[in-house]
């Protein structure tokens, strides 16, 4: 394992371990669960819900499909990472956007429930960006006959972004909207706009500690691989600086969400950070390569959600490729009170961002 990968999973993916801690042992904690699968429940006439394994790629992946009513256009979220699956997390937000979209999870190859209940060897067999690029290709095709529409909404987060845009620009014709959230565009000028960021912050604060330690790593990233103690550095004060969640030292109640989740079993949230482990050394040399910044014109509408503190993958990337790239649609909607977590943090005003932009874009006929 490289320095620089031991360094992203020490400052990111570790913190899934407390997903993965056992329950505690009150009779409360058992109750809540249930509590919270019963609300969950959608029991309208023509609505689905559905959790299962498919095929994707020649490996059987999980994924769930949830709406309240059929009819609605369907969202495929891709999550980040790699290895971060939104699944177990999802459930504080999903269910109000399930009156308005039928929504799919996908647990990617390499993490989650896909990698607990198809193993490790399976998964790591064809852990690549242009394999789960072609598995999500395959999957809009199965949601596509499965529920009987002709384009779907991808919203990638993070670094489902990379794989997101890869399968949208392989079959636009088969995209309604595409939604990036937090979108991992390009490692090395992402690494260099948060440097950049971090310092104005520790001079807006006259942080004196931050601003030792963050001169102490220059030039960063710099050329080639990225020094283990660099990153190091860097990944703590964006999460000092609520880089990842606004406002907040830390994103635990991200991480822990999925301990009640009614969808993932303890084995599942295990899965998680094994999964990260697993799928970053594997997919790191692709997240070097992509540079989604190149693409020029897309054929299907563009929104770009945005935290406006998000230092994780930082706005000033975004913004000017937004600015330059040819679309029929394109929008940059902010979230104010948010950083790299949006959904979570603003799940009321993300939902009303969901249904006042994209949702316009896919409805079908007769909808309301």
């Amino acid at each position: 394992m490289t320095r620089f990968v031991a360094a992203f999973l020490a400052t990111f993916l570790a913190l899934d371990a407390l997903a993965a801690s056992p329950p505690p042992a009150e009779p409360g904690y058992a109750t809540v669960r249930p509590m919270i699968a019963d609300q969950q429940r959608l029991v309208a006439p023509n609505a689905i819900e559905v959790s299962e394994a498919v095929e994707l790629g020649g490996l059987k992946q999980w994924i769930t499909i949830r709406g309240a009513d059929r009819a609605n256009p369907v969202l495929i979220y891709v999550h980040g990472g790699p290895g971060a699956t939104e699944m177990g997390r999802s459930w504080p937000y999903q269910r109000g956007w399930e009156d308005f979209f039928t929504v799919v999870q996908w647990d990617q190859r390499g993490t989650g429930k896909t990698l607990r209940h198809a193993g490790e060897a399976a998964n790591k067999l064809e852990l690549t960006r242009q394999q789960m690029a072609a598995d999500l290709v395959e999957l809009i095709a199965l949601v596509r006959q499965r529920l009987r529409v002709e384009r779907v909404i991808l919203l990638g987060h993070s670094w489902g972004n990379v794989i997101g845009l890869d399968a949208a620009m392989r079959k636009p014709e088969w995209v309604g909207a595409y939604v990036g959230v937090g979108p991992l565009m390009n490692l090395q000028a992402n690494e260099r706009a948060q440097y950049e960021a971090l310092l104005r912050q520790a001079r807006l604060r006259g942080d004196a500690t931050a601003q030792a330690e963050l001169a102490a790593i220059a030039p960063y990233p710099g050329e080639g691989e990225i020094p283990f103690e660099k990153v190091n550095v860097a990944r703590k004060w964006v999460m000092a600086y609520g880089g990842l969640a606004a406002s907040r030292k830390d994103a635990n109640f991200y991480f822990q969400a999925a301990r009640l989740s009614p969808y993932y079993e303890f084995e599942d949230r295990l899965a998680i950070d094994q999964g990260g482990q697993l799928s970053v050394p594997a997919l790191l040399p692709d997240m070097r390569r992509v540079d989604h910044t190149r693409i020029a014109e897309a054929p299907f509408p563009v929104l770009m959600f945005l935290g406006r503190h998000d230092l994780t993958t930082p706005s000033s990337v975004i913004e000017p490729w937004l600015a330059r790239l040819k679309a029929p649609v394109k929008k940059l909607v902010w979230f104010e009170h948010s950083a790299h977590l949006a959904p979570h943090e603003e799940p009321g005003r993300f939902l009303v961002a969901l249904v006042q932009h994209v949702r316009p874009l896919v409805a079908r006929p007769g909808t309301r």
